[in-house]
């Protein structure tokens, strides 16, 4: 368990995601494979990109001392795998890094003339990707606003008797937020247009 100051900050920040494109048999490459060979190491990478978070906090997650976590994000950050994020504060005042993820996704390819290409292609398709994800919150905030605007009219359309009885019936305001989750069909629908208009194209 995290530290009560560490909670009382909230969330921290998300790491920015942009891709990260290898060639196979090229030094950058062995690098960042030899940083993954241990299963500790990759542990703690998969656990910053569930969440970003401080040394002490990966510890606690993991059940790993800190100097155990501290070497290993050491070991990441020089691979170029781990970033700095955040900063958080400890109970004692000292100011504490957030860790990340420096890139996601990682890709490796076999030839390196295609690296080029897939890593535009990569970062068009996580751009495109969070502009999507950005609309369908704005379309999730629209429905919703309507849809109390909508509840408040016929609270107000209803005669006295029925505002102390038994509520009506779900309605389709009800039934689209609570069921449907209009900004996730937007997103999943737009996601699967999308996918269907890249296939078709090939």
């Amino acid at each position: 368990m995290g530290s009560l100051i560490e909670r009382v900050q909230g969330d921290v920040a998300e790491s920015e995601e942009r891709p990260l494109v290898l060639d196979v048999v090229g030094d950058e490459s062995d690098v960042v494979l030899d940083a993954l060979a241990a299963d500790t190491r990759r542990r703690v990478f998969r656990a910053l990109f569930e969440q970003p978070a401080t040394a002490s906090a990966l510890a606690d997650r993991l059940d790993e001392s800190v100097q155990t976590v501290h070497y290993h994000l050491s070991t990441l950050q020089d691979a170029g795998l781990v970033e700095h994020v955040d900063a958080r504060y400890s109970e004692k005042g000292n100011e504490m890094a957030v860790y990340g993820p420096a890139s996601d996704p990682i890709v490796l390819v076999g030839n390196e003339e295609f690296a080029p290409a897939v890593e535009r292609s990569m970062t068009r398709i996580v751009g495109g990707v969070g502009l999507l994800a950005a609309a369908g919150l704005l379309v999730q905030y629209g429905v919703e606003r309507l849809a109390r605007g909508a509840r408040l009219s016929d609270d107000a359309a209803q005669p006295a008797s029925a505002v102390d009885g038994v509520a009506p019936d779900g309605t389709l305001a009800n039934l689209v937020l609570d069921v449907l989750e209009p900004g996730l069909v937007f997103f999943l629908g737009t996601l699967a247009l999308v996918a269907a208009l890249a296939v078709v194209r090939r």
